[in-house]
Protein backbone atom coordinates (compact mmCIF):
# COMPACT_ATOMS: atom_id res chain seq x y z
CA UNK A 1 0.00 0.00 0.00
CA UNK A 2 1.03 3.26 -0.81
CA UNK A 3 -0.21 6.74 0.56
CA UNK A 4 0.33 9.51 -2.28
CA UNK A 5 -0.25 12.82 -0.54
CA UNK A 6 -2.30 15.22 -3.28
CA UNK A 7 -2.18 13.30 -6.47
CA UNK A 8 -4.99 14.61 -8.27
CA UNK A 9 -6.60 12.37 -11.36
CA UNK A 10 -9.34 13.57 -13.51
CA UNK A 11 -11.40 10.79 -14.98
CA UNK A 12 -14.74 11.77 -17.24
CA UNK A 13 -17.95 11.19 -16.23
CA UNK A 14 -20.82 9.25 -17.89
CA UNK A 15 -21.79 12.78 -19.68
CA UNK A 16 -17.91 13.54 -21.16
CA UNK A 17 -17.76 15.80 -18.48
CA UNK A 18 -14.37 15.74 -16.17
CA UNK A 19 -14.12 15.18 -12.60
CA UNK A 20 -10.98 15.70 -10.00
CA UNK A 21 -10.60 13.29 -7.70
CA UNK A 22 -7.92 12.85 -5.02
CA UNK A 23 -5.73 9.81 -4.42
CA UNK A 24 -6.03 8.55 -1.43
CA UNK A 25 -4.12 5.55 -1.48
CA UNK A 26 -3.33 2.30 -3.39
CA UNK A 27 -3.59 -1.38 -2.31
CA UNK A 28 -3.01 -4.98 -2.86
CA UNK A 29 -5.86 -7.42 -3.26
CA UNK A 30 -5.75 -11.24 -4.18
CA UNK A 31 -2.71 -10.30 -6.59
CA UNK A 32 -4.65 -7.32 -7.99
CA UNK A 33 -3.79 -3.44 -7.95
CA UNK A 34 -6.50 -0.74 -6.63
CA UNK A 35 -6.83 2.80 -6.27
CA UNK A 36 -9.50 4.32 -3.68
CA UNK A 37 -10.10 7.86 -5.17
CA UNK A 38 -11.96 10.67 -3.24
CA UNK A 39 -14.25 12.98 -5.11
CA UNK A 40 -12.63 16.80 -4.21
CA UNK A 41 -16.06 18.26 -4.82
CA UNK A 42 -18.24 15.69 -2.40
CA UNK A 43 -17.30 13.18 0.03
CA UNK A 44 -17.63 10.11 -2.21
CA UNK A 45 -15.61 7.66 -3.14
CA UNK A 46 -14.81 5.05 -5.44
CA UNK A 47 -12.26 2.00 -5.65
CA UNK A 48 -10.78 1.41 -9.36
CA UNK A 49 -9.10 -1.69 -10.59
CA UNK A 50 -5.81 -1.15 -12.28
CA UNK A 51 -5.12 -2.69 -15.78
CA UNK A 52 -2.03 -2.88 -17.08
CA UNK A 53 1.65 -0.93 -16.52
CA UNK A 54 2.86 2.06 -16.93
CA UNK A 55 1.12 4.65 -19.90
CA UNK A 56 -1.00 1.53 -21.27
CA UNK A 57 -2.41 1.30 -17.50
CA UNK A 58 -6.27 1.59 -17.12
CA UNK A 59 -8.40 2.02 -13.99
CA UNK A 60 -11.65 0.16 -14.05
CA UNK A 61 -14.48 1.09 -12.34
CA UNK A 62 -15.05 -2.55 -9.30
CA UNK A 63 -18.62 -2.73 -10.35
CA UNK A 64 -18.99 -6.77 -8.97
CA UNK A 65 -20.16 -6.06 -5.13
CA UNK A 66 -18.33 -9.55 -4.18
CA UNK A 67 -14.89 -7.39 -5.40
CA UNK A 68 -16.14 -4.13 -4.02
CA UNK A 69 -16.51 -5.77 -0.58
CA UNK A 70 -13.27 -7.59 -0.67
CA UNK A 71 -11.54 -3.76 -1.75
CA UNK A 72 -13.56 -1.96 0.92
CA UNK A 73 -12.51 -4.69 3.63
CA UNK A 74 -8.77 -3.70 2.81
CA UNK A 75 -8.92 -0.54 2.73
CA UNK A 76 -10.91 -0.55 6.33
CA UNK A 77 -8.45 -2.76 7.56
CA UNK A 78 -5.38 0.04 6.74
CA UNK A 79 -5.00 2.57 10.00
CA UNK A 80 -5.31 6.30 9.69
CA UNK A 81 -1.47 6.50 10.50
CA UNK A 82 -0.70 4.42 7.33
CA UNK A 83 -2.91 6.46 5.59
CA UNK A 84 -0.77 9.87 6.53
CA UNK A 85 -3.55 11.33 8.87
CA UNK A 86 -2.72 12.52 12.21
CA UNK A 87 -4.86 13.81 15.24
Amino acid sequence: MQNEDNHIIFLKNDEGQEQQFELICTLDVEEREYVILADVDSDDAVAMRIEGEGETAELIPVDDDEEFAEVAAAYDAISPEELGYTE
